[in-house]
């Protein structure tokens, strides 16, 4: 039971994060600022950490060094500041199916970050070496096809009408589109979002072992992560009205976001990366495709096809 726990965490974290991406489509068209987002989520997420950390592991937990600090500070650049912001700028450009396609990237990113650390090996002479080169190479070309080629659709959407309109104007094959809509553009945003966030995967399995409390960890990042996009929001979010949340989609996903990704979710991929490496959890990003892209047929009336 205990050797199927980090693969059960993975599927949960994975159908989180397809959650995540759809509301958070929904609240950016209807006007939700990513780097307001960002900064309420992480703050939701250090409120909710916060406590458990302090009692759980009190008498666990190292002391912070500077050359600690610097090292949790770098890992909210990367995973959380760096990934969030511009993966939403680039969501705001393209479907949250696409983005989530996109994802598929990661595994051979991680994997080649790995490998030049030394983390990870590679034995050309044996079939599973060669195994994992073949994956990295689909993966990578996947990506790039997603990014540049928009081929023909593999059935239409199974919805006719869309049960929740996220777009704008619709498009004359009948797919739904929005206004912003720039298909190079918001790949190139998340491609690059992805970059960071396979950074992040491999350097928290460095910073865990010089600081592995797990709880206090995630705790630091998201108290890092949200000052940091609050130094953001000083040049690209000085309106005050775009900082007030009212009762609707964008505060469920900011509270969601939060709870869900940034506390649970975060603590789960550092649980798993502690025990499995960050290859192992960086292998469950192509699942995501899968979950939004059903949900994005039926609920947005999206039609899947080859290329992006």
């Amino acid at each position: 039971m205990q050797a199927c726990a980090p693969y059960a965490a993975m599927l949960l974290v994975q159908f989180a994060y397809g959650g995540s991406n759809i509301l958070m489509k929904i609240a950016l068209e209807k006007g939700l600022n990513q780097i307001v987002f960002v900064v309420y989520r992480h703050v939701i997420a250090v409120i909710l950490l916060g406590p458990f950390a302090y009692v759980i592991e009190r008498k666990q937990r190292p002391l912070l060094s500077l050359s600690v600090i610097i090292k949790i500070f770098l890992l909210s650049s990367l995973g959380t500041t760096i990934h969030l912001n511009v993966y939403y700028a680039g969501l705001a450009y393209t479907s949250p199916t696409v983005a989530s396609a996109l994802s598929n990237v990661i595994p051979s990113l991680t994997f080649i970050m790995a490998v030049l650390l030394g983390m990870e090996k590679v034995k050309t002479e044996s079939p599973r070496g060669w195994a994992k080169m073949l994956g990295t190479a689909i993966c990578i070309s996947g990506s790039l096809v997603f990014t540049f080629w928009k081929g023909g659709y593999l059935f239409k959407s199974f919805e006719n009408r869309a049960l929740i309109n996220i777009y704008s104007t619709k498009g004359s094959a009948g797919e739904y589109r929005h206004a912003k809509e720039n298909w190079i553009k918001g790949s190139a945003l998340i491609l690059t979002s992805h970059f960071a966030w396979s950074a992040w995967l491999v350097l928290q399995a460095v910073v865990h072992k010089v600081y592995p409390a797990r709880l206090s960890l995630n705790t630091l990042i998201c108290f890092f992560a949200s000052i940091q996009s609050s130094f953001l929001a000083l040049f690209f979010a000085r309106t005050p009205a775009i900082w007030k949340l009212d009762w609707n989609v964008q505060l469920l996903t900011i509270i969601y976001s939060g709870a869900v990704i940034s506390a649970l979710g975060y603590y789960l991929q550092t649980w798993c990366i502690s025990h499995k490496g960050p290859v192992f959890v960086a292998m469950f990003s192509p699942l995501l495709v899968v979950i939004v892209g059903l949900f994005s047929a039926f609920a947005f009336a999206e039609r899947l096809h080859l290329g992006r």
